[in-house]
C-alpha cells in the first residue's frame, strides 16, 4: 500500500467522522523556552491556539505519524522525548458539513525539533505559530491538560 493510499477518501471521511472516534497524535513541541502552538483555521477548535496534531493513517505506526505530522504542520523533523498517553477529545463542531461533533482518541507526544531546525507554518490548518511560555492560563482546556501532564 502506497503512502497516498492510506488517506481516507473524501467521500468516506464524512462517514468516519459521523461514526467512529478518530485516532490521532498531538505534538507538544518544546521550542526555545516554551511550547509551539498554532492558531487553528478550521474546526474543531477554530480560532484557538492548539498543539499541532493529525490523524493516524491506516497501517501507520504512531511514531511514523508523529514524524509525518511534525513535517507537515511545522516543517521540521523531531525527536520524541516522551509519550504522554491517550487523551479523549470531544468537540461540538466538525470540519465536515452536516456533522456537528467530532471525537478524537489523541496520543500525546512530547517532542523537540532536531538540532538546527526551525519551525514554520507548512499547512493550511494554521494561520500563525507562536511559542507559548508559562503561565498557560489562556489556552484551550485540552492544551492546558497536555501542559499539566508535561509539568508533572
Amino acid at each position: 500500500m502506497s503512502k497516498d493510499d492510506r488517506w481516507v477518501r473524501p467521500e468516506a471521511w464524512k462517514t468516519v467522522v459521523d461514526s467512529v472516534p478518530i485516532v490521532s497524535v498531538d505534538l507538544i513541541i518544546k521550542y526555545e523556552d516554551g511550547v509551539v502552538l498554532g492558531l487553528r483555521e478550521n474546526e474543531p477548535a477554530k480560532g484557538e491556539w492548539f498543539v499541532p496534531g493529525g490523524t493516524v493513517l491506516k497501517n501507520e505506526q504512531l511514531i511514523e505519524a508523529v514524524h509525518r505530522v511534525a513535517e507537515m504542520e511545522v516543517g521540521c523533523d523531531v525527536e520524541i522525548q516522551e509519550q504522554l498517553g491517550v487523551f479523549e477529545h470531544f468537540y461540538d463542531a466538525s470540519d465536515v458539513d452536516g456533522i456537528d461533533s467530532k471525537h478524537y482518541v489523541a496520543n500525546g507526544f512530547v517532542v523537540e525539533p532536531l538540532e538546527e531546525q526551525h519551525i514554520e507554518i507548512s499547512d493550511s490548518q494554521h494561520s500563525q505559530l507562536r511559542v507559548a511560555e508559562p503561565p498557560f492560563d489562556d489556552l484551550h482546556p485540552y492544551v492546558q491538560r497536555y501542559l499539566e501532564e508535561v509539568a508533572t
